[in-house]
């Protein structure tokens, strides 16, 4: 008996999908991993929040490759379309929600001191991740969507020149923290708005990937590991 074809398993896309997804969900999972110890022996706030953050990044593609196994298998153009309707929202609800709270998350990491810790700021960033989640789930067109990134992106460049811009050692930082947050943008555009960044894909997901590997490197060597 002859086996399945390789294109009914994984269609077109999928694949590629599959594989970026798989190594972004490893390198968060191993930063998590291998702060633990870290996190134990100093208590340190901004070591947990990076933690968190980078456990929500990996929820976060997780439901982005679920979410891309519907366009492509099921051949539609809106997640929001799939049949029952309410699994494609919730499955963008769900992504939506889990990248917002590891942008933020990881936004707190590096500001937490300067923010004041309390649970009260946990709780409105909780909120503002349902408030992005409900939007971007729940409104359709390109306008909404770009409006919605451009004003978080802007914000946290924001916050992190604010952050780093009185320290020289955390230049470096600074530039790939930015760069992790303008590929989080345009992984959610080109969630939201399928096919406008399909020409670049490719490089979006081999840059993305190399953030990943540089933070996990930068958190190895701290670790010592």
């Amino acid at each position: 008996m002859r086996p399945p074809p390789l294109d009914f398993l994984f269609p077109q896309g999928i694949g590629t999908d599959l594989i970026y997804s798989f190594v972004i969900i490893l390198c968060s999972l191993m930063v998590y991993h291998a702060t633990k110890e870290m996190y134990e022996l100093s208590s340190y706030k901004g070591l947990k929040y990076f933690r968190q953050a980078f456990l929500f990044f990996a929820a976060a593609y997780f439901f982005r490759y679920f979410i891309q196994f519907f366009l492509v298998f099921f051949n539609i153009q809106d997640i929001l379309e799939f049949s029952p309707r309410y699994i494609g929202w919730i499955s963008l609800f769900l992504f939506l929600f889990s990248s917002s709270m590891a942008v933020f998350y990881l936004l707190y990491s590096v500001m937490w001191k300067k923010w004041n810790h309390s649970k009260s700021r946990i709780l409105l960033f909780n909120l503002l991740a349902l408030i992005i989640a409900w939007i971007g789930s729940s409104f359709r067109g390109i306008g909404v969507s770009l409006v919605l990134n451009l004003i978080l992106l802007v914000f946290v460049s924001f916050v992190l020149f604010i952050a780093y811009k009185d320290k020289r050692k955390g230049k470096s930082l600074f530039i790939i923290y930015l760069l992790l947050f303008i590929f989080w943008a345009l992984n959610v555009i080109d969630i939201l708005i399928p096919k406008f960044l399909q020409w670049y894909n490719l490089l979006i997901y081999l840059s993305s990937i190399g953030l990943f590997m540089i933070i996990l490197y930068k958190v190895l060597k701290k670790a010592g590991n």
